[in-house]
């Protein structure tokens, strides 16, 4: 019963991805394809001359653990995962040090301009979850959205100062390209086919941003001096900012401790 319950919604999301979004407009559009074009690239293009940084640690202790997915919904995602696999909502480990952070600057650099790098940021679908889970783009930076599972998925990206894309990958190998005119944090992922996937990508106008690793610690580097307000989101536990100012060449602490109150 599973299975047909399976099959009947893989045909119509493949109907549905055909009908409604199946090219891009040119700015901000998606094109997509069949053999890979792409490589990833770092948590954070390479950014403009500075020379300061800003790092630190995110941390979450006694708190909540991640919840376990159940994927017997498709049997090719089962099959993928002989072991227990989590959401990635909450990601830490024992001495509470915190993944997924997104931190960035959000105030300071009025006035500067950035180019967009000229690497693409890949957003890969392995394992019927999306990788990386948080992640960031520049304004105008190219993005590849891959399929590497043998099963369909269905990319649908919800922003809201962007425009909102919805489009079928039923094969292997296949990818679509895309572009954000926009700055937004954040612009949430999903698949709907696999409910359980989830991805946030922010889109910035500079690349002063980076995402706390399996150790909770994050590096913003290159950073041209001056005084900044930091931000880090996390997708259950909110956002925390910090004020800070750095030298040139300098380095600054500016940790964030997303530990429930009391």
């Amino acid at each position: 019963m599973k299975k047909n319950l399976f099959s009947l919604a893989l045909a119509a999301v493949m109907m549905m991805s055909i009908v409604a979004c199946g090219g891009g407009d040119g700015g901000g559009g998606e094109t997509a394809g069949t053999s890979p074009t792409a490589e990833a690239d770092s948590a954070a293009p390479a950014p403009s001359s500075g020379g300061a940084a800003i790092s630190g640690v995110a941390t979450y202790q006694d708190g909540d653990p991640d919840t376990e997915i159940k994927m017997d919904a498709d049997p090719v995602c089962a099959s993928l995962h002989p072991d227990v696999v989590h959401t990635e909502k909450i990601v830490h480990d024992d001495s509470g040090n915190l993944a997924n952070v997104f931190v960035y600057i959000k105030e300071g650099l009025d006035g500067k301009s950035f180019s967009a790098p000229s690497t693409a940021h890949v957003l890969d679908q392995v394992g019927c979850q999306y990788t990386p889970h948080v992640s960031g783009v520049m304004v105008n930076q190219k993005l590849v959205i891959r399929n590497s599972d043998p099963t369909l998925h269905n990319v649908h990206a919800m922003p809201s100062s962007n425009k909102e894309f919805n489009m079928g990958q039923p094969f292997q190998g296949m990818e679509l390209e895309h572009t954000f005119d926009q700055a937004e944090v954040m612009v949430p992922f999903k698949c709907d086919v696999h409910p359980w996937m989830a991805s946030y990508m922010a889109v910035l106008d500079h690349p002063f941003f980076a995402v706390s690793g399996a150790d909770g610690s994050f590096a913003i580097e290159n950073v041209p001096a001056g005084s900044y307000v930091v931000e880090a989101w996390h997708e259950e536990l909110g956002t925390q900012t910090q004020s800070v100012t750095v030298d040139e060449g300098g380095e600054v602490a500016a940790s964030f401790d997303f530990s429930p109150a009391g």
